[in-house]
């Protein structure tokens, strides 16, 4: 472990020095990946740093051991360092895992009513809620790219990008199929369904990700409709992309300005075609490559909402937690944070 640090701190004060470089300087792209990087790795160094200063001070505190005057102080001293020692040690542990290299990235969802007519679309629009109410709480800013509503309420699928700090590390486990349990309002003689929506998380894609080819895009304009504010659909504003290579369509009508329509919507294209590249990497490296977890099979149901019991429960992680009235509030952390540590506990002993 202690090689791998020292190869780590050598990187980082590279970087440093990199940075100061004038032709890195004046070159915005790669001056923002080696800054990243540099970001990367901060948290790692501090915290070596600190374990170099607490070995040594376990050290000096050794040789006072044998004094009779310090002994005593000294022991009680050498018993809060090691165990400061072995606290660090664990959190390098952690921090030396590889990283995903999406982690520090914004995301575009999208989430789709499946099985169960109206009320997964509603559901759909419960889930929504769900990511809106923890975005919040994280400070972190929403935009809908495209909605379409449901005819009984929700979405029969919305699609959004959500802005702010280290989104992806904190909900890429969120992709796959949602299962709710409820009786719903359509219901007259009270019985629990079962529906399903989808969810699907993407890191957005930066401009050295994915070199899009507009000659392989074919772009159509034509009038909005549904989601978008007063007097969205009075223009021809609305802008659909095709990917002439892979047959993938995206749309986008939220703003009134056929422009930032065109913006938008080339955005999300650039992120679905680097959301398909990974996922064939993914395949290439095989099942014996991925977290426990993983982001690898989207039809998985990976989660059920049981509005009866007020129960949560994460299937990958065998985790429930009885709180669903507040989970659907936006209280997310408990079960997000309980994904992170086990899919850390599973690359720590090589899963």
């Amino acid at each position: 472990m202690i090689e791998r640090l020292e190869l780590t701190k050598k990187r980082y004060e590279e970087l440093s020095d990199l940075l100061t470089n004038p032709e890195i300087i004046s070159d915005y792209n790669k001056m923002k990946q080696l800054s990243k990087e540099r970001s990367d790795l901060e948290e790692t160094v501090k915290k070596y740093d600190e374990l170099l200063k607490v070995t040594e001070e376990i050290e000096g505190l050794k040789s006072m051991l044998n004094d009779s005057e310090m002994a005593e102080i000294a022991k009680s001293e050498l018993e809060l360092n090691e165990q400061k020692k072995e606290e660090l040690i664990k959190e390098l542990e952690i921090l030396l895992i590889p990283k995903d290299e999406n982690d520090g990235k914004d995301i575009i969802m999208e989430i789709r009513g499946a099985a169960g007519g109206d009320e997964a679309n509603i559901f759909a629009g419960d889930l929504f809620r769900m990511y809106s109410k923890y975005a919040e709480k994280n400070n972190w800013k929403i935009e809908v790219n495209n909605a379409e509503e449901g005819t009984s309420g929700g979405y029969s699928q919305i699609e959004f990008s959500i802005k702010g700090e280290n989104v992806y590390s904190k909900l890429k486990f969120e992709s796959g199929s949602h299962r709710v349990q409820r009786v719903p309002a359509t219901e007259t003689q009270g019985r629990v369904h079962t529906s399903t929506a989808t969810v699907l998380v993407m890191p957005e894609a930066d401009e050295f990700d994915f070199e899009l080819d507009m000659n392989e895009v074919r772009v159509d304009i034509t009038r909005s409709s549904g989601c978008g504010g007063q007097g969205v659909n009075t223009t021809d504003s609305a802008v659909r992309l095709t990917h002439i290579p892979t047959g993938i369509i995206v749309y986008s009508q939220t703003e009134r300005s056929q422009i930032k329509n065109k913006e938008k919507a080339i955005k999300i294209l650039k992120t679905r075609l680097y959301d398909k590249k990974l996922q064939e990497q993914l395949e290439a490296e095989g099942a014996e490559r991925r977290s426990k977890i993983g982001t690898g099979d989207r039809s998985e149901k990976i989660r059920t909402y049981n509005y009866p019991q007020n129960r949560v429960t994460d299937h990958r992680i065998n985790f429930s937690v009885m709180n669903l009235d507040r989970v659907m509030e936006g209280n997310m952390e408990e079960i997000i944070t309980a994904l992170i540590t086990e899919d850390q506990r599973a690359k720590l002993e090589g899963n």
